[in-house]
């Protein structure tokens, strides 16, 4: 390549032309309604105890129990009796196997003990199914006329580990008969069925479903209306805490001034909140939510730097400094631009660093390693993209590990958490299985959903094009096989949950879980988040609408 050539790849400026946010910053003017908060607290309050005392009647089997937390926990109330729900539990994992040698129980029951005693990490055998097979091995057609049943065993397949067959066996056999139930069903049942097929219950963002749920829950004959007025109330309760985090991260976004300082980019501050709600939902993590919401935008905007604008020699400068991440680093021949990115993530840093919150310090210390990191990440993208060079699919996946951002909002969580610190940094960074899958998970299912949008714009090839090209395959059979790595990302992440004891606390598993879910929720049929349109019913579902009570 010629020295002039060379200069004109390196001052090569791209435009990718996002969509625009279509919220804008509409948020930014909502006040707390502290008035409204009140009242659906003391409400919510007098439902609890009356709920509390239907979970604890001792004069309730086993089925029964286990169908109320079931309940509980699709409703998202189940966080208010916590320790009360994990010893009801134990006491049913213990009694298990004399329950099972001694009744006849049904798949339903059958699949909903599975499901419910494994969403809590106990390890049930998954030879429970094994009665409902024929003598060929195959499961009885009989059971195909059972809806809830059939419901229940493609919901319990999605919480198998590595070896056990007769569960993948049960997701292939139930899927196509869900199918073609939902087009000949009820109206309400069939809406309800083809919301698992899209968002299984142990693989969706949770206040998504649980939105679903209990649309679908007011309609049902059996509904107990204490317990539907309870959600109710509770989910209109806790929109109220989240409009407030949404109204404060909207005024932080407007004051960042975002698309006048990078109008190259996306402006995304109600769905990096959305991304935030997804990972960890409980109303007492709000300070989590907000760094992580924070840490998404800011990093929004460093991704389409290096991937819609920044010319590789702005890129190299910019990565060099980054990697001194202090205001020395300005001095670095930076760019106007470039500066202002540097500034604003400086002030990010100095936002927690010195805020006089124990391990404050430690742990900015931590993000501004992640964020180095994936700088370097991004440059190895940046580098291959001007060069129009295609990796070895591993070689593009070890570095997608890193660009998936799942370490830097990782760091966000932990700058939001209290008690946490060394230990969990210590822990993510020995990339356990149930880390590396959420970081599977996050590089893949966004390259599946926007591989064809990132080609047009002239990206850095993704993982289906590595693929492709390296075992010269079409496009349909590298997602396939890409597929079956997401099968076993999943497996890893549930055998991480099961493992006993556990080395981090279930809060800090539960955010790879989610990290994971979240995945699934922005990179399902499209890529919601560069998408934002795509994503509007949703924000208004979890954000902006409250139920009818």
């Amino acid at each position: 390549m010629t020295t002039q050539a060379k200069s004109e790849q390196d001052n090569f400026r791209p435009s990718a032309n996002f969509p625009s946010s279509v919220w804008g910053c509409s948020f930014a003017s909502l006040s707390f309604q502290d008035s409204e908060f009140e009242s659906l607290s003391k409400e919510v309050e007098i439902f609890k105890e009356k709920v509390k005392d239907i979970l604890m009647q001792s004069t309730r089997g086993l089925i029964e129990n286990i169908e109320f937390i079931d309940i509980l926990c699709c409703l998202g109330v189940s966080y208010y009796f916590e320790n009360e729900i994990e010893e009801q539990l134990n006491h049913t994992f213990i009694a298990l196997p004399t329950f099972l040698h001694e009744n006849d129980y049904d798949l339903h029951v059958a699949a909903l003990l599975f499901r419910i005693l494994r969403q809590h990490g106990h390890k049930v055998t998954c030879d429970v199914f094994n009665k409902f097979k024929d003598n060929d091995g195959r499961f009885k057609k009989t059971i195909t006329n059972d809806v809830k049943s059939l419901l229940g065993l493609y919901e319990a397949s999605f919480l198998s580990v590595h070896g056990e067959d007769i569960l993948d066996e049960a997701l292939a056999f139930t899927k196509p008969y869900l199918e073609t139930l939902a087009e000949q069903a009820s109206p309400h049942l069939a809406e309800h069925i083809k919301n698992s097929l899209v968002w299984p219950i142990h693989q969706s963002m949770e206040r998504l479903k649980i939105h679903q749920y209990i649309s679908f829950y007011e309609k049902e004959e059996s509904r107990n209306e204490t317990l539907l007025k309870f959600a109710e109330l509770d989910y209109n309760r806790i929109q109220l805490l989240y409009r407030q985090e949404l109204a404060i991260l909207s005024r932080w976004s407007r004051d960042l001034n975002v698309m006048h300082k990078y109008p190259y980019t996306r402006d995304r501050i109600v769905e990096a909140y959305v991304w935030a709600l997804g990972c960890i939902c409980e109303p007492q993590f709000g300070a989590s939510r907000l760094m992580i919401a924070k840490y998404v935008q800011m990093e929004t905007v460093l991704d389409d730097t290096y991937d819609a604008y920044g010319t590789l020699d702005e890129l190299y400068r910019f990565t060099a400094a980054f990697e001194r991440c202090n205001v020395d680093g300005i001095d670095d021949h930076l760019s106007g631009y470039m500066e202002y990115l540097y500034k604003d993530f400086l002030k990010l840093f100095e936002e927690t660093e010195n805020d006089g919150n124990e391990g404050s310090s430690l742990k900015t210390s931590y993000a501004k390693e992640m964020f180095k990191e994936l700088t370097r990440g991004y440059i190895i993208e940046a580098q291959w993209a001007k060069n129009g060079y295609v990796p070895a699919f591993d070689d593009y996946v070890q570095n997608g590990l890193i660009v998936s951002t799942c370490d830097v909002l990782a760091s966000a969580f932990l700058l939001g958490m209290k008690d946490v610190g060394i230990k969990e940094m210590v822990w993510i960074r020995s990339n356990p299985k149930i880390v590396n899958s959420a970081k599977l998970l996050g590089t893949l299912k966004n390259d599946i959903a926007g591989h064809e949008e990132e080609q047009k714009r002239g990206d850095s090839p993704s993982s289906v094009e590595c693929y492709m090209k390296e075992f010269g395959v079409s496009k349909e059979k590298a997602v396939k096989e890409i597929d079956k790595i997401f099968v076993n990302a999943w497996k890893d992440i549930n055998e991480e949950l099961l493992l006993q004891p556990r080395r981090v606390s279930k809060i800090i598993l539960k955010y790879f879980l989610n990290f994971g879910r979240m995945s699934e929720f922005l990179y399902n049929f499209l890529d919601f988040y560069t998408n934002p349109s795509s994503m509007k019913d949703y924000v208004t579902k979890l954000l902006v609408d409250p139920f009818s009570i």
